[in-house]
């Protein structure tokens, strides 16, 4: 995910969201290049994730989301190991586990980047504290929309017998 706020020099928020899990992590970049989210992806694999065999990645379509970036920030070897434990799963744009990831970034530019931050140290550690605090309180998403509902929603998806 990407977003830029009040910042004094435009950056950009990568934003990792286990809605039913309660937890997120944000990181704060100074551009969103292949690499960087190939970087970010491994980060979450090595670190987040670590024990986890597969890992089931819901992510939009941006042109920097996909395999080929891990081709380029990592060996072929290296590559082939992040790429083996994803499953990656690419949403409409206006898909609802999208959604969640939006809301959490609202959520964290009302409660943390309303303000003018003057650098990206500051910013960083900011942001660092705003998802321990939201990680600590174990907020997650209230998912309401179930399978009676997406029958009625996306009727016209179902077969028709």
């Amino acid at each position: 995910m990407n977003g830029s706020n009040r910042h004094d020099v435009s950056r950009n928020h990568f934003m990792f969201f286990q809605p039913l899990g309660n937890w997120r992590r944000v990181s704060v970049r100074e551009q969103k290049t292949a690499k960087d989210w190939a970087e970010e992806m491994a980060r979450l694999l090595d670190k987040d994730f670590p024990k986890a065999e597969k890992v089931v990645l819901v992510c939009d379509n941006l042109n920097t989301h996909t395999i080929a970036s891990f081709y380029e920030a990592f060996s072929p070897k290296q590559a082939r190991n992040y790429v083996k434990r994803l499953e990656i799963h690419y949403t409409p744009k206006h898909g609802s586990w999208l959604d969640a990831a939006e809301i959490e970034l609202s959520i964290l530019t009302q409660q943390c980047l309303d303000r003018r931050i003057p650098n990206i140290q500051t910013l960083r550690r900011e942001v660092a504290a705003w998802q321990r605090r939201r990680n600590a309180s174990r907020k997650g998403v209230d998912w309401q929309f179930t399978t009676s509902k997406a029958r009625i929603k996306l009727k016209r998806l179902y077969p028709q017998y």
